[in-house]
C-alpha cells in the first residue's frame, strides 16, 4: 500500500527557512520520479516542485524559483529546503509520486507550514 508521511513543517517568521521530509512507502521509489505540492486554506492544491528518478532534472514553480529546492535520497525520502519564507507560503506540504501530475490517489495528512512575524 503506497504510503507518504511528512514533516518538517512548523511556524517561522518571514525570511525564516524549513527543511521538508517525505518518507515514501509501497512502491519503487527509485522508479518514480517525486513532487511536493501545497494547498493553502480555501485554494487547490499547487504544484510546487518536482525531481527526476535520479535527481537528475527538476522543475520549480514560479512563486517558488530561488527559494526552494528539492532533493532526494536512496532511503526512499524526499526533501524539500525552503527558504526566504513568506506569508504566501502558509499551506500544507504534501509529497506524491510522478513529475507533472501526482501517480497515486493516495496522500500523506501533509506538513503545516506557517510563516507569520
Amino acid at each position: 500500500q503506497v504510503h507518504f508521511v511528512e514533516s518538517g513543517g512548523g511556524l517561522v517568521q518571514p525570511g525564516g527557512s524549513l527543511r521538508l521530509s517525505c518518507a515514501a512507502s509501497g512502491f519503487t521509489f527509485s522508479s518514480y520520479a517525486m513532487s511536493w505540492y501545497r494547498q493553502a486554506p480555501g485554494k487547490e492544491r499547487e504544484l510546487v516542485a518536482s525531481i527526476s528518478t535520479r535527481g537528475v532534472r527538476t522543475n520549480y514553480a514560479d512563486s517558488v524559483k530561488g527559494r526552494f529546492t528539492i532533493s532526494r535520497d536512496n532511503a526512499k525520502t524526499v526533501y524539500l529546503q525552503i527558504n526566504s519564507l513568506k506569508p504566501e507560503d502558509t499551506a500544507t506540504y504534501h509529497c506524491n509520486a510522478g513529475y507533472s501530475q501526482p501517480s497515486f490517489d493516495s496522500w500523506g495528512q501533509g506538513t503545516q507550514v506557517t510563516v507569520s512575524s
